[in-house]
């Protein structure tokens, strides 16, 4: 798996704007495992859900990827050194309208992540052949234009992950490993 993830990466940094950026980073290994955090259930929006780790872009951000880099720091305290980019997914659109960058890095071996409690309840990684093995349901949907949109959510010892993330991962696998995942509804979310 990782010889294809590393020869069919796909780098789709087309110049459009972003608005914020999310970090999927991937262990080296045979079955690369991928990063997720489950967020703060303080929060005033997206409380418990997983995510990626990322945000808005700030002023001082060189770059959409800066952003991600430092979103990822920040959040679960992975240095950018530790970090190897290696391409990057199209824009996404969220519901309330951010268009959000998916950044694809490789870590050379899994570092000693800590959440940060004012934003991350727990961090934990998947195995990417589990994207491949169980097929997605499409029981949650958000609304989307008016629309109530059903996404892919994936089930993997008591997380639940779906909406933007499961868009993400499902056009990674789609594009990288020519998963036959069916969108079962056209993704409005991707621009």
């Amino acid at each position: 798996m990782l010889q294809q993830l590393l020869t069919r990466l796909p780098n789709d940094n087309r110049t459009q704007k972003a608005d914020a950026a999310v970090l999927m980073a991937f262990t080296r290994e045979e079955i690369p495992q991928l990063i997720l955090t489950k967020r703060a259930l303080h929060l005033k929006s997206h409380a418990g859900e997983v995510a990626f780790p990322g945000g808005k872009r700030d002023s001082s951000d060189t770059s959409i990827i800066h952003t991600a880099l430092r979103e990822a720091q920040e959040e679960i305290d992975l240095h950018p050194q530790d970090v190897a980019v290696v391409g990057e997914l199209g824009l996404f659109t969220s519901k309330i309208g951010i268009k959000v960058k998916p950044i694809i890095g490789l870590l050379d071996e899994m570092p000693l992540l800590r959440g940060n409690p004012d934003e991350i309840d727990s961090i934990f990684t998947v195995p990417l052949d589990v994207f491949l093995q169980q097929k997605p349901n499409y029981q949650h949907k958000v609304k989307y234009m008016g629309i109530s949109v059903p996404v892919p959510s994936f089930n993997y010892q008591g997380y639940v992950i779906w909406g933007l993330t499961g868009f993400m991962i499902v056009e990674f696998m789609r594009r990288v490993y020519d998963a036959d995942i069916d969108w079962r509804w056209p993704n409005p979310l991707k621009r």
